[in-house]
């Protein structure tokens, strides 16, 4: 069986993410038998890639392969393309023509999009994987065939099955083996070595020098989420060779070719704005915080007692003074404890430390800032700290993005 590095040298694949390798090694290792596998990523992933690696691994090597697009085929003449029709089975049927799965017997058939293809060759389809049988359009006669298929697809078939839009007995037969294909956004540490090859293979093509990219720049590229994945990333640094008259790419001329690579996700708490105009995430920041703001109080609190009570201080009858975070937190049971000792002018009543500096550190307690502004970087300097300065780490703790997390960085200067 070959090694990942060598099927990665073999077929042009660069990157180091521990998901890539994880694909290759399943690939690999399913190549040599018959399964049925399915594929699934996101658009642009690089999902024919892992059909072919299995092909070209498999005992079927020498044998014929094939990329159908279910996608790309009308409804009316898909079956046709894949089984075959007889003379005269449809208007425009001049002659009988064989279809994919009889010209690639011994081979293997990659369809690609299968959650685009309709019920009808989904049943089909079905039968060729369950028992190698098929009918051509138009005829009675069955056939047999002996093909491998690797399909792939882009959504959720299982959302489609719930939908009612594909089968589920389909579903579980075809994803007898699944591959899962990182998109660029889960594989960043791989973003700078493709552009890097990128650059180098169009600088061969248009005969000039490759392009290079300065820090600001690398930092919205690693960051940038690639919706168009690998595809996208290589017309970026293709338009970038061509129209760019400097060799160093900074952060301004990446945004002449991708506009929104400096967008963020962070929803901005606006206090101009109501609740009914606030998105799902701007909320959930929101409970977040106010959540954590509770449990910081509830900490002040036992912060509170354990200071009185190991310092011996002094403490009047409790009254009802709305605005008093002591009033607010001591109970009746401390009530009946402490003794009744002097009142300001406002009637409130007063705390006696024995020194100070107990009474400063009182002070500090309570005058602490709770804006969402310094409770947001408090957390995020929080989360920095718990995970050593890791980012992603922090991210995933507080629920963002790790691009949306390195701008809060910015914005609050944080250090860490």
């Amino acid at each position: 069986m070959e090694s990942v590095q060598n099927v990665k040298q073999r077929f042009g694949i660069y990157g180091r993410s521990e998901k890539l390798h994880q694909a290759l090694d399943t690939a690999i290792r399913v190549s040599s038998t018959d399964l049925t596998v399915l594929i699934t990523g996101e658009s642009g992933s690089g999902k024919e890639v892992f059909s072919k690696i299995i092909h070209a691994l498999s005992p079927r090597k020498h044998n014929q392969f094939i990329a159908v697009n279910c996608g790309a085929i009308p409804a009316g003449t898909i079956n046709s393309e894949l089984f075959g029709h007889e003379k005269g089975s449809f208007t425009g049927a001049t002659g009988e023509r064989k279809g994919y799965f009889e010209t690639v017997d011994g081979g293997t058939i990659f369809l690609d999009e299968i959650g685009e293809m309709p019920q009808d060759t989904q049943a089909f389809l079905l039968r060729v994987l369950e028992s190698g049988e098929f009918i051509r359009v138009g005829s009675s006669k069955v056939l047999k065939t002996n093909v491998r298929v690797i399909a792939a697809t882009n959504v959720s078939l299982l959302e489609n099955v719930r939908k009612g839009k594909f089968r589920e007995d389909l579903y579980y037969r075809l994803n007898t083996v699944p591959i899962r294909v990182p998109s660029l956004k889960e594989r960043r540490e791989d973003i700078m070595i493709l552009c890097r090859k990128f650059a180098s293979d169009f600088a061969e093509k248009y005969k000039t020098t490759s392009i290079e990219f300065d820090e600001d720049s690398t930092l919205l590229m690693e960051h940038y989420s690639w919706p168009g994945n690998i595809r996208e990333l290589r017309n970026a640094i293709e338009q970038l060779s061509v129209l760019s008259d400097k060799k160093l790419i900074t952060a301004q001329d990446l945004t002449r070719i991708i506009p929104d690579i400096q967008r963020r996700n962070l929803p901005q708490i606006n206090p101009e704005i109501g609740n009914e105009n606030m998105s799902f995430q701007e909320r959930e920041i929101l409970y977040k915080l106010l959540f954590d703001m509770k449990q910081d109080l509830n900490q002040l609190k036992g912060m509170f007692f354990q200071l009185v009570q190991t310092n011996d201080l002094e403490m009047p009858e409790m009254t009802s003074h709305s605005n008093s975070l002591v009033n607010a937190s001591m109970n009746n049971s401390w009530n009946a404890q402490m003794p009744v000792n002097q009142h300001d002018d406002d009637n409130r009543p007063i705390i006696m430390p024995k020194s100070n500096s107990e009474y400063q550190a009182v002070e500090e307690m309570l005058a602490e800032p709770l804006s969402i502004e310094s409770m947001e970087k408090d957390m995020i300097q929080k989360a920095l700290k718990k995970f050593n300065g890791k980012r992603k780490d922090a991210a995933d703790e507080l629920g963002i993005s790790e691009r949306t997390l390195y701008r809060k960085i910015k914005q609050y200067e944080i250090e860490y």
